[in-house]
């Protein structure tokens, strides 16, 4: 495999995918069947988990159901993300706007894309066929398929299986601007994702809107000094 000299690494959930148009009627899914299980009472915690949300779903599911047995929490991690597929399958997401254009321009700049995301492979791999997301990403890495246990060592292995020298890390989350610390990448953080100002503070550059993206990317991909 050539040596890949520079390469943009998005994360999926509030990055390219609107995840909240999907996991609301999915989270009240999988709550509801609980309730009838008789393994929750009260309302759905679709606000904690918005708060949350881009974590490891083992850390999400102990936080939900904090009081849940290990099977528990296991059945709901099943039932929410065939809900989650369902509703995707069922056309209810949505990518942010301006996503495949701004793909698009970036792959005709001729600069290699990838896809980390803590989401379940399976999860992943939906989304990915739903918008044809393949036409512009060259690989999705996930936690789910290869059973990382964070960003940060999600991002290590994709940088070495695809022996990438330099890299901007794209993401709505505290986890996501750690990662490119740790792996020591350019960060650009998501503002319109899930993320709080403050989870973003460390990011080397802020977005407002997916399209501006292309021109920080160019940026940076100067300031690498790649450009040949």
């Amino acid at each position: 495999m050539n040596v890949i000299r520079f390469a943009v690494i998005f994360d999926m959930d509030g990055t390219l995918f609107q995840t909240e148009k999907i996991l609301v009627p999915a989270l009240h899914k999988t709550f509801d069947r609980l309730r009838s299980a008789g393994e929750w009472k009260g309302e759905t915690p679709v606000q904690k988990y918005l708060k949350i949300l881009g974590g490891t779903l083992p850390e999400v599911w102990r936080q939900l159901l904090p009081d849940a047995a290990e099977k528990t929490r296991e059945e709901a991690d099943k039932w929410f993300l065939e809900y989650l597929i369902e509703e995707i399958q069922q056309g209810n997401g949505e990518l942010y706007p301006e996503v495949m254009a701004t793909l698009e321009q970036l792959k005709k700049n001729g600069i290699p894309l990838f896809v980390a995301s803590n989401g379940l492979e399976r999860y992943i791999d939906a989304i990915n066929q739903y918008f044809s997301l393949g036409q512009y990403i060259i690989d999705f890495y996930s936690v789910g398929r290869f059973q990382c246990t964070s960003k940060s060592a999600l991002v290590g292995k994709l940088l070495k299986d695809y022996r990438i020298e330099k890299a901007i890390m794209i993401g709505d989350r505290i986890s996501d601007i750690q990662a490119a610390k740790d792996n020591k990448l350019w960060s650009v953080g998501c503002q319109f994702g899930f993320a709080d100002h403050s989870e973003l503070a460390e990011a080397d550059y802020i977005v407002n809107q997916f399209s501006e993206i292309v021109s920080i990317v160019q940026r940076i991909w100067q300031k690498a000094d790649v450009v040949s």
